[in-house]
């Protein structure tokens, strides 16, 4: 039996292309009120390519808001209708210029339930073939390989510190040594 909490208004802060602000007042337990800031997000695709070497080819890119370029597996936000596959499937591509005939899912995660409704589906990609690079004008990709055991090392050294990364790097292994 869980705590009740209900909406009671929204106010609508802020619309972008990626994101709405909104302000929402809930009802808490207690039946006292308070105010909680939301960004709605349509959600994500990620996923984990792994080469027939065993290594997984990453992105490394500069992210703005933190003001640094990460090391990430491929990914990106789901478009207007788009399945969470057909989205991994699609930024696969395009980021790495590979396809997989063999896909699976790992996991789905919420990025940051503190202040943002965003889930992240989270794939496995293997039987990598050569396809087409075809990266957006605003987005500046290289490639990087790393094997597993390289990747979990920079996990836990600090030099992979997205959390959809983590996740995949970790929910791929899993996957691959249960199977």
């Amino acid at each position: 039996m869980g705590l009740e909490y209900r909406t009671i208004s929204r106010e609508e802060i802020f619309k972008g292309k990626i994101l709405t602000l909104v302000k929402d007042k809930v009802l808490l337990p207690n039946n006292n009120e308070a105010e909680r800031e939301i960004i709605l997000h349509k959600g994500a695709a990620a996923i984990v390519p792994v080469d027939d070497e065993g290594r997984i080819i990453f992105v490394r890119q500069y992210r703005h808001p933190i003001g640094e370029e990460l090391l990430e597996i491929p990914a990106g936000l789901l478009e207007e209708g788009e399945e969470p596959l057909e989205s991994a499937k699609r930024e696969l591509e395009e980021e790495t210029g590979y396809k997989s005939s063999k896909i699976r899912f790992i996991c789905k995660m919420i990025s940051s339930a503190g202040f943002c409704n965003e889930i992240v589906h989270i794939y496995l990609a293997t039987e990598l073939k050569k396809g087409k690079q075809n990266l957006d004008e605003d987005e500046f990709i290289s490639l990087e390989r790393y094997t597993f055991e390289e990747a979990v090392e920079m996990i836990f050294d600090g030099r992979i510190k997205d959390s959809k990364t983590i996740a995949g790097i970790l929910g791929a292994k899993q996957l691959l040594e249960s199977h």
